[in-house]
């Protein structure tokens, strides 16, 4: 499959303030770093976890992480 007709994650590191829900929602597509700060090994999402990360992101109270549909 393309990884073009997949769902991305887009993060703003910045924005992130460390609350984790992202992480707990959804551990297989989100991650923290040594200070608690999100980020993605593969910016890709499989479709089996497509619900999942979008509520992980939808958790962001910083509103730091979207999951953006294939163009």
């Amino acid at each position: 499959m393309s990884d073009q007709l997949l769902h991305r994650v887009i993060i703003e590191r910045s924005k992130c303030c460390g609350y984790g829900l992202c992480a707990a929602i959804c551990p297989e597509v989100y991650k923290l770093d040594e200070g608690g700060i999100v980020y993605v090994d593969s910016d890709v999402v499989p479709d089996e976890l497509l619900e999942s990360a979008r509520e992980g992101a939808a958790a962001c109270p910083a509103e730091a992480i979207a999951v953006q549909a294939p163009a």
